[in-house]
């Protein structure tokens, strides 16, 4: 397949570069040397994860030698639990003791949790030093790895303390995507749908006109998916890059219930995605009774989900449990719960939700979800 570059441009930062193609994490060293920012540094800190250590770290370390960086490596144990401050204190202190200095460049091998604890570390440490994200889910490809959202969990919350830190350069091998067993592929295809339900009807027709063969990973599908994702989500970043000017919360549709999934399940009980696509389905049901969404919105939703093979989630907690947890999120202002609502495709808007209509929700979804599942 032919490969595609992607200029993500961000207003008071410096432009970087997304690429996508098979195979391309092979000349990843070389890659890097033609950036000015990468090619000036002497050493380079490959941070993955267990799993993804015997699959994919010798051939990325040896590229990055071939190119002349001195290298080293951090392995974190894979899952949700290392993205924590414990962990991040450890890399910090690893980072030390292999002498990194403000030239060298840290390179995110592995999903979304590697993303973020290498981001977060990359950061912070000596004030920040430059990032490489090598994303090998489909979830950090089509969203984590591009935007510059790096964050670690608290017991409280999920992704409770983090930065707003660009990467200098993204490097997407979808040939790494062959490996993600199904509960990792259909975790990148939640946020894939969110990406093209919120965009525009243009997205969101061509995936429910291709899903079938999205699901079936054909490759080229995969690669546009990818493509359409990271421009959409670049788009978004470059209008309101903190999250301040209101913009960017789109990207929070179906977070609110998902998170509070996370926390009250326990971390990696569910997939990230699958959480997210109950969430999705939860926010178009409270869309249709706060701001009057047209059901056959959400009845598209969900037929989409369901073919990109997402079904309804088999989870249930108090709705009073929920609510405490999503008060919790970091969305909430004055204690005020905020979700992402849907009129339609393309057409979302920010509400803060009386508790009263939240918890009525909550009871009746179940109540209706339990009926048709």
């Amino acid at each position: 397949m032919q490969n595609t570059r992607i200029v993500v441009s961000i207003p008071e930062e410096a432009d970087y570069d997304v690429r996508i193609g098979s195979g391309i994490r092979a000349d990843l060293g070389r890659r890097m040397r033609s950036y000015p920012k990468l090619e000036a540094a002497s050493s380079a800190l490959v941070i993955t994860d267990s799993n993804v250590e015997g699959l994919y770290l010798r051939s990325v370390k040896a590229s990055l030698a071939d190119a002349g960086y001195e290298v080293a490596d951090i392995v974190v144990p894979a899952g949700e639990g290392s993205k924590s401050l414990q962990v991040a204190s450890e890399v910090w202190d690893a980072m030390a003791s292999l002498g990194l200095t403000r030239d060298s460049c840290v390179i995110a091998l592995g999903g979304g949790v590697v993303g973020d604890i290498a981001g977060f570390t990359a950061s912070t440490y000596m004030r920040g030093i430059s990032v490489v994200q090598a994303p090998t889910t489909l979830l950090s490809m089509v969203d984590s790895s591009v935007g510059g959202k790096t964050a670690v969990n608290l017991d409280a919350g999920k992704n409770m303390v983090g930065t707003f830190y660009q990467p200098d350069l993204v490097c997407a091998d979808i040939e790494t995507l062959a490996t993600l067993d199904e509960r990792e592929w259909t975790c990148g295809l939640a946020e894939a749908a969110k990406s093209a339900v919120i965009d525009s009807d243009d997205f969101f027709f061509w995936m429910v006109e291709n899903a079938q063969g999205i699901f079936a990973r054909e490759e080229e599908l995969v690669a546009e998916t990818i493509k359409r994702c990271i421009v959409f989500k670049a788009g978004v970043v470059a209008r309101d890059k903190q999250e301040t000017a209101g913009v960017r919360e789109c990207l929070n549709y179906g977070h609110t219930l998902a998170h509070a999934i996370e926390t009250l399940a326990g971390y990696g009980t569910f997939s990230h995605g699958a959480a997210v696509a109950e969430g999705m389905r939860f926010a178009a049901f409270l869309s249709e009774r706060v701001i009057g969404a047209d059901p056959a919105f959400t009845e598209a939703q969900g037929e989409l989900l369901d073919s990109l093979g997402l079904p309804h989630l088999d989870w249930s907690a108090e709705p009073h449990d929920i609510l405490q947890a999503m008060k919790h999120d970091k969305k909430a202002r004055a204690g005020h719960v905020r979700f992402v609502l849907m009129k339609d495709v393309g057409a979302w808007e920010v509400s803060a939700v009386p508790d009263d209509v939240i918890l009525d929700g909550l009871e009746d979804y179940f109540q209706m979800r339990d009926g048709v599942r």
